[in-house]
Order: C-alpha cells, then structure tokens, then sequence
C-alpha cells in the first residue's frame, strides 16, 4: 500500500513538472515536443491526468493542461465531461452549466456587509468551514426605484473587467418581484420574444462598466403567507430558459458550451426608470420565446414543530440558523413527472444561514450554479411587501 501510495504521488510530481516545463517553453518558443506527441498517447496521457485530479485543489492540475497549447486544449475539452455527468466544476463555464444529477453539490456564499459583496465558493470538504474554491462574486447597488446585484467572475475589483460579467439579478420597486438577466443568450437557438424590453434600445445604459449584453432567463417572486411576517415566505420562480420536460425522463436542460467575449452590443441595455410606473413592471416581464414552458420552481412547505414552536425543514445538517431567508426549491407539482408525490419531492435549491455572514447553497440539475446564486441573492434583498 505504501509503495502505490510513494509511486502515485512521485506520477504527480513528474506530470506537474512536465506541465511547468510545458507553459514555459509555450510562453517563451512558442511550440514544444509535448505538443507533437501521437494524439492517441496524448489523450492516454492526459486522460490519466483528469481521472487523478478529481477534486480542487489538485484539478487545477487539468486547467493547466487546457492552457498549454491548442492541441491539448482540444483534448482536454473532449475529455471533461459538463457538472451534470462528471458532478465536477472545472472551468469557468462550469458555473453557466446544469449540476449533477445524481446529488446536491455542497456550495456556501460569504457576506461582506462593509462592501456590499457576496462571494460563491464551492465546498471542498463537508465541513461547514471550509475554505472552498471560488465561483462567483456580486456587488449590490441600491437605485432610487430598484436594486441591482451585478455577478463577476473576479474575485477581487469587481467593478472592472468586461469579461469577468456573468449576469444580474434586478429587483422591482417593492423588492417582492426580481429578475434574473444572462450576459449572453442561455442556449443556441434562443430568441428574444418581442416585449416592450425589445424597443428601449435607444436608453443610455446606466453604467458603463457593465456590458449591455443582457437576457431575461428567471422571474422571481415572493408572496405573503397568510400569517404575514410570523411565517414562512412563498417563493416562486419562473426559469424561463428550461424547459419543464428538462426534469422529466430523458429531459434535457440547456448547456452553454462557452462564455462569448465579443464587444458587439447583442442586445438593448438595462434602463433605469426614475419613478414608480408600470413602465418598471413591465419591463421586469419581459422573457424569452420559451416562457410558456418554462420550468417552475416552488418553496418547499415547511412543518410546525410543536416543541421547537416554530417552522422547520430538514436540511441534513447544511443549515444550523433559523432565519426567515432559510429556504428549499422542489418543482412545482404541475411540472413533476407523472406518479411522482410529495414524498417523492426533489430538492433542486436549498439555502440557509450558518453564521452572521455565512451560508450554504446546495444545488442541482437543471439550473447551474450562477442560476442558483442569482436565486440566493434575492433572498438577502430587503423585501418591503414580504415582511
């Protein structure tokens, strides 16, 4: 045992050195012997690479390879299989890509209340203080009518870089209506339904920093129970951009093959509307081609606990805060597949305070861990006609 345990780790010393060694020779000489090696010895090795590499931070590991060179970089993304097979979160476009199937994938969000950030990283251990790996950063910023949370793929300095924009989530004047914008289109072959989004391409867009590529993909909603304040809050989301059937047998969701980095304008910008009209709502309504059959998501109901005196879900021990943001998405009874009951309720998206500034977000297929996020941040906005 302690001899496979010296030669696999000696394995990964040699591959990490070659892989130093290759980006070296790429950055200074262009080519390299690694580059002209037989494409079936090639995939062998790098194949060998992925399936050791299987969690961060040694996947970084198969990152590296796909920045080697073209050829390698053409393997690497035949051998990689999308989140909802593999369960892995590899590149970046991971974070625009369906989850797994097969279980909920452990990811937390940390609150920065100084700076109005909120940053995604995805759970490397079970442990609820984990370090993680990160996902995805949004900044809030207040308007006279509306709230918008602007998602980076940075880290750090959010505010700049037109490539690290991922997307938005726009809230509606009583902060209970929101709505989930993509920075480019979710699927090939999608088009914009004619709304009155379509004809305000002429409005100035309000921050330069931020791409004009917008596409509603989500509609989130919040309603009063009929216990106001003192229980739990409904929550209903209309993703506009899965089709119902995607959770159903043999059902598909729409993957992103790649982030578009073009500097054409594809799309009208965001306009903000300086007074209370109908002109904010409708705007908010506005949705893609496929809405009609668009997958719906529901809050799951929580139970009264007579002992504890109060509202309860079952998160298998990912949320140890009560809090009123506290939630779990199950499909909506109309778009689960026939037969199935509410014993048989899936969870697709749960959410819950662990810390002061500290949260768990697990989801998976259909919607992707940007789709997820955008939800969670909804939660943190201060809903006037939910409280």
């Amino acid at each position: 045992m302690a001899i496979k345990c010296i030669a696999r780790l000696s394995c990964r010393r040699v591959i990490q050195d070659h892989l130093l060694q290759a980006s070296n020779e790429a950055a200074v000489g262009g080519g390299f012997c690694w580059a002209n090696l037989p494409p079936e010895l090639l995939w062998e090795v790098l194949l060998r690479i992925e399936d050791s590499e299987s969690s961060w931070p040694e996947r970084k590991n198969v990152v590296a390879c796909a920045g080697v060179c073209r050829t390698w970089r053409i393997i690497i993304k035949q051998i990689v299989k999308v989140p909802q097979i593999s369960g892995k979160l590899t590149f970046p476009i991971s974070v625009k890509q369906p989850g797994p199937k097969d279980f909920l994938l452990q990811c937390f969000i940390k609150r920065n209340r100084s700076t109005q950030t909120y940053h995604l990283y995805l759970g490397l251990t079970n442990s609820l203080l984990d370090v993680g790996k990160f996902l995805l950063a949004a900044r809030k910023c207040r308007h006279p009518t509306c709230t918008d949370y602007i998602i980076y793929l940075q880290a750090e300095d959010i505010s700049k870089g037109r490539n690290a924009y991922v997307g938005r989530l726009r809230s509606n004047f009583l902060g209970n209506k929101f709505t989930v914008f993509d920075g480019q289109l979710p699927h090939a072959g999608a088009k914009m339904a004619k709304s009155r989004s379509s004809r305000l391409a002429n409005l100035k867009q309000v921050s330069p920093r931020v791409p004009p590529g917008n596409y509603p993909m989500a509609h989130i909603s919040y309603e009063l129970n009929s216990l106001g304040s003192r229980g739990p809050r409904r929550m209903l989301c209309n993703m506009n951009t899965i089709p119902a059937t995607s959770i159903g047998p043999g059902g598909l969701a729409p993957t992103q093959a790649e982030f578009t980095l073009s500097n054409v304008n594809p799309s009208p910008p965001i306009p903000i509307f300086h007074s209370k009209s109908a002109s904010m709502e409708n705007f908010l309504s506005g949705h893609l081609s496929d809405e009609k059959n668009g997958l719906v998501l529901i809050n799951k109901a929580p139970r009264w606990h007579e002992q504890l005196q109060c509202w309860c879900l079952n998160f298998h021990g990912r949320v140890t805060v009560a809090s009123v943001k506290n939630f779990q998405l199950v499909a909506s009874p109309e778009n689960r597949p026939a037969g199935a009951g509410p014993e048989h309720e899936k969870i697709i998206l749960q959410f819950g305070k662990v810390g002061k500034d500290l949260f768990t977000m697990d989801y998976r297929y259909p919607i992707s861990a940007f789709q997820a996020f955008a939800i969670c941040l909804s939660s943190f906005d201060t809903n006037i006609a939910c409280e």
